[in-house]
Formats: structure tokens, sequence, C-alpha cells
């Protein structure tokens, strides 16, 4: 676990900072009743700040992971452009929702027009932020190999989740540019703002982005917790110990959630909401599950329980019958201290 000394400062103070916001929204949600789009209008900024609470704190911890110096450098940028952006985001859905105007898809007047293209560029930045941050991951080379790829396969889907937000921005039937006052939707085959899922606000009655979104974007904080999950049984169950069954059970994980992340984002574009899923979708899930399961069974059953304890004893045997070492077998020595470090 790395120092708390390296946890990326502007990203954790942005986090807090999105507490306090989360705070004063639900204060927002009880004494103010207005609604705009269907929904409380303190709705938006308490679910944005709350998701980029999570959001802020699980980059700070993952570029404090950054094996070398050169790397966090780049990576203490790359977590600054984020901040700003979210800072920047935040603050104009905030003012929009003060005035009592929607934030986002909104041309209605030339000021809130410049408000919502000015959002729509902090998002892309804030897009190409965390991508540098997950190609530094990707090239770094970490201890822990579960621990890596819990956190590689996480910012690749919240990179993925955060690009369903892209599809949203299409204009949506009836809708024209330099026409419309509201161009872009999150619902998929019905107007933004109908009949919707309690706490979530999804639509019940056609597709939601909103759904592959929140999904994608959250599976940094999701993977992580899972491989928390089997450390934390380690303990308990003798399978989990071993190193390589952790990781095979985080690529299992990563696999069954990209899949997942797949189907929702599929069922949306289709038009159809989370709650209602059809014959196609319910299948599709079963082969999911299905898979996952296969797989954890696989992962758990390659390494017994004394598979690792038993693999240390015969290479000390074999070392031990080394009893004049010589020059041809040091590279032997060296490509085995290789393998091991990697």
């Amino acid at each position: 676990m790395a120092s708390w000394r390296l946890w990326h400062r502007p990203l954790v103070v942005f986090s807090l900072s999105m507490v306090v916001l989360a705070v004063m929204s639900g204060v927002g949600l009880v004494v103010d009743d207005r609604r705009l789009v269907g929904s409380p209008i303190w709705f938006k900024p308490f679910k944005f700040s709350v998701s980029f609470v999570a959001y802020g704190l699980s980059l700070a911890w993952a570029l404090s992971l950054l094996p070398t110096r050169r790397a966090r450098r780049v990576g203490w940028w790359a977590g600054t452009v984020v901040t700003v952006a979210g800072v920047v985001e935040m603050a104009i859905i905030t003012g929009q929702v003060v005035r009592g105007k929607r934030s986002h898809f909104n041309y209605e007047t030339p000021f809130d027009e410049m408000l919502y293209d000015a959002m729509a560029v902090t998002v892309v930045i804030l897009w190409l932020g965390t991508l540098a941050i997950a190609v530094l991951l990707l090239r770094a080379r970490l201890a822990d190999r579960a621990s890596a790829w819990a956190m590689r396969s996480g910012i690749v889907l919240a990179l993925a989740g955060a690009a369903v937000g892209f599809l949203m921005t299409r204009p949506a039937p009836g809708q024209q540019r330099g026409v419309s006052k509201v161009v872009g939707a999150h619902s998929v085959g019905v107007p933004d703002g109908g009949p919707a899922m309690p706490l979530t606000g999804w639509s019940t009655t056609g597709g939601d982005l909103r759904v592959p979104h929140f999904l994608g974007m959250h599976a940094l904080q999701l993977l992580p917790l899972v491989l928390m999950g089997l450390t934390l049984l380690a303990p308990r169950l003798a399978r989990l110990r071993a190193e390589r069954v952790r990781l095979r059970l985080i690529l299992v994980a990563s696999a069954t959630y990209a899949a997942v992340f797949a189907l929702v984002t599929w069922q949306a574009l289709r038009g159809q909401p989370l709650v209602h899923p059809d014959r196609t979708t319910v299948t599709a899930a079963g082969l999911i599950f299905a898979g996952a399961a296969g797989g954890t069974y696989g992962a758990l059953r390659t390494a017994g329980p004394g598979h690792a304890a038993m693999s240390r004893p015969r290479k000390a045997v074999e070392t031990a019958d080394l009893s004049t070492p010589s020059k041809a077998s040091e590279p032997s020595d060296a490509s085995d201290t290789k393998e091991s470090l990697a």
C-alpha cells in the first residue's frame, strides 16, 4: 500500500469539496421543491458530487501506486488536469441549478449554449486526463499483479463508461441543431423526464444511457473492492492465499464486468429499460453469469490449497542439490530471478 503522502493532493481536496457540495445538494433536495426535467432540481448536483467523491479518491489512490518518480510527476499533472476540469463542470452544473436551468443539452439562450459548450470541453479534457493516467498504470510494473490488473481494468472500463456520455450529445428524434432549445438526451426511444426508477432516476419506459455510463465510471472503485474482499478472505480460505489465484479471479471479475457493461450499453441503445429486459437480453445475461461461474470455478480449481506451499520446498531441494555452483549455472539463476520479478 502506497503512503498517504503520495496520494494526489488536488484530487483529494477536490473529493472533499464534493462531499461538502453533496451535503449542500442534500439540503437543497429537502428545502427546494423545484423540479426540472421530471426530477428534483438539486438531484443532478447531488448525484454528480457523490460520483466525483468516489472517482477522485480512486484516481488519487491509483496515482500513489506509480512506482517511479517520473511516472508520478506525469501523473500529478494528469490528475491536476482532471481536478480542474471537474471543478469547472461542477461549477456550471450548480450554477445552472441556482438559475433554474438545465445544464446538459441546453441551447435555449446563447448564454446557456455557451455554458453547455464549456462543460462539453471540460468533459473531453477530463477524459483525456484520465486516459493519460490509464496509460501510466498500464505501463507501470507493480509488485502485486492482482492489484495492478484490478486498477488497470477499472480505469479502462471507467474510460469506456465516460465515453458513453458522448453518445448522449447526439440529437434525439425531432431535435435539430440551431433550431431546438434542447439537443441531446440520455433516454433512448422516449423523451427525457418520463417515469423513472427511484434513487437513480433511470428511465423505466425506454433505454437510458446513464446506466452504462454509471456502471463503467465506477468500475474503478468496484474492481479494487473485489480484490479487497479476496484479500480479507485469504486468511480463512487457503486457496485465496496464492497470488496467482487472486489474479485469475480478478481477471474473471474484470471480464464479467466488461461483458455486463457491453450488455447494458446494447440494451440502452435498443431503447429497452433496464428493469424490463427482453428474452434476448436475459439470455445474454445468463450466458455472462454462466461464464463467470465457470471462470471462477476454474480459477479456484487450478491451484489446490497446498500447491503454493509445496512448490517452495521443491525449489529448495533443487537448490540444495547444486553442491558446486558453476559459471554455466549462473545464467539460469539470473533467468529465474527475472521470471520471479516478472
